[in-house]
């Protein structure tokens, strides 16, 4: 079916998706990892589980068009019915399957709940059956605000709060770019048990340790989950909230996986990335706002990068480099945020957000860029597509013969 199709906004939300703008998104950054040096010592039969969207789509293009891996990607995304559009990660892996293919690699994709024993088994059946096991890089990067445990069936929703005590300071409306303020009552305990349920690391263990238990795992592989530990002027929604107790479960959790890989000689890393405009970030009260100052910051230093920048760094720089050697903090985690955090750029953001109110916030800040890069995570607003011209909302996933 064919339609002219709109951004529709609700909340922090885009309730449709543009397929060629989405498809123009994905080109743009097989773009960037072909006009850069290919990543030889790079990985060979890569699994990214959370692949459609964000820093999960960008690893998986870098792994394929970086260094020519094999790919499987795990993704929950909605199919293109009469009523509504796909949903823009369903678009953009119909997109990233379609080039892979056209450039002679191996991609296959498997839509479903990622948290679930169902998916673990179909990803193990279908590594089985293509690769015969030998899978040399996992990336973990869920970001999903619910899940159903597969042993016990609870289901678990995570919140967005502080721990402790109420907390209020000022954000922006991600549409209107007008500031608010704002105040979030303290998590109750039980929200903090299920947003570690669901953002923790427990789910990571179980993917890796059904690998482990059917040898699907090359000697040295490597697994890798993402993190964000953001400034001290976000600490009491993010680091000291309900997230920040769920990133430290998730970082225990990767040293419980290195544990099991030591008798295959492998790694697992949990690699800390810069903020960015995502539709997970997008949610968080404040972060918005302060992303919003960044943007302004980092490109006025030359120091801005979104996901495929990020994800490229992290292969050729850090997972992959020539030596061997992944370098890592005190605390043993992969800083890709290091531009981000530099001290110089933290203060100059800290004297912005003192001065920032309605009447300057469209000088102070980036906001434009980060409406932009908002309305980008959906397909619209990129150049070189055409709105005017109507479009079939029914876009295939090659290797997914009946949509999900």
């Amino acid at each position: 079916m064919n339609r002219l199709i709109e951004p529709k906004v609700r909340g922090c939300i885009c309730t449709t998706a543009h397929p060629a703008g989405c498809a123009q998104n994905v080109h743009e950054q097989i773009k960037y990892v072909t006009n850069h040096a290919p990543i030889a010592s790079g990985p060979k039969k890569v699994l990214v589980i959370g692949a459609s969207t964000g820093y999960g789509l960008a690893s998986r293009i870098v792994a394929a068009f970086g260094a020519r891996a094999q790919t499987i990607g795990i993704f929950f995304e909605r199919a293109a019915n009469d009523k509504r559009t796909a949903s823009a990660g369903w678009y953009h892996a119909a997109a990233f399957e379609q080039a892979a293919h056209q450039a002679g690699l191996y991609a296959k994709s498997i839509n479903g709940d990622a948290f679930s024993d169902a998916i673990k088994q179909e990803a193990i059946a279908l590594i089985k059956q293509d690769w015969g096991g030998a899978v040399d890089l996992v990336i973990y990067s869920l970001a999903s605000p619910r899940r159903t445990h597969p042993r016990t069936g609870i289901s678990f929703t995570s919140a967005l709060k502080p721990i402790g005590a109420p907390y209020s300071n000022k954000t922006i409306d991600i549409i209107s770019g007008h500031l608010l303020n704002v105040c979030i009552e303290p998590a109750i305990p039980k929200e903090v048990v299920d947003t570690v349920a669901v953002m923790g690391g427990e789910d990571w263990i179980m993917w890796i340790e059904a690998f482990l238990k059917e040898s699907l795992l090359a000697k040295a592989a490597q697994t890798i989950a993402y993190t964000y530990l953001g400034p001290k002027l976000t600490d009491p929604i993010y680091s000291k909230g309900t997230i920040g107790e769920a990133k430290k479960d998730l970082v225990a959790a990767s040293k419980i996986l290195q544990q099991r890989l030591f008798p295959i000689n492998g790694s697992a890393f949990i690699s800390v990335n810069k903020a960015l405009v995502t539709q997970a970030s997008a949610a968080i009260p404040v972060v918005p706002l302060y992303i919003s100052l960044l943007y302004k910051i980092m490109k006025a230093k030359k120091l801005h990068e979104g996901c495929i920048e990020q994800m490229y760094r992290l292969y050729a720089d850090r997972l992959y480099r020539q030596d061997g050697k992944v370098p890592v903090d005190a605390q043993g985690l992969i800083r890709i945020d290091d531009w981000e955090i530099r001290e110089d750029v933290q203060q100059a953001v800290s004297e912005l957000w003192s001065k920032v109110d309605d009447k300057n916030v469209a000088t102070l800040t980036d906001f434009v860029g980060y409406r932009h890069e908002f309305y980008k995570l959906f397909g619209f607003k990129i150049e070189g597509v055409d709105y005017t011209q109507t479009q079939m909302v029914e876009v295939p996933i090659p290797s997914l013969n009946v949509p999900k």
